[in-house]
């Protein structure tokens, strides 16, 4: 059972933060390729945040569960 702690997980806009991805929460969960990227919080949708990443020379926005986020 995923912890309850990581469920609360709050993060304001502008927050950087990695995506550590947790196998136990599959609901949230961004494609493997993008474990262990840093982003930006840029926003939340629902009980999730949006984090704006880099990825070459184009930026993607996901849709993240706190789950899968740490602070960087």
């Amino acid at each position: 059972m995923p912890q309850i702690t990581a469920s609360l997980r709050q993060f304001a806009e502008g927050d950087s933060a990695s995506i550590r991805l947790d196998g136990r929460v599959q609901k949230g969960m961004p494609h493997p390729r993008y474990q262990g990227k840093t982003g930006v919080v840029v926003g939340r949708q629902g009980g999730a945040f949006l984090v704006r990443i880099v990825e070459g020379k184009k930026s993607k926005t996901l849709v993240v569960g706190p789950e899968h986020l740490q602070r960087h």
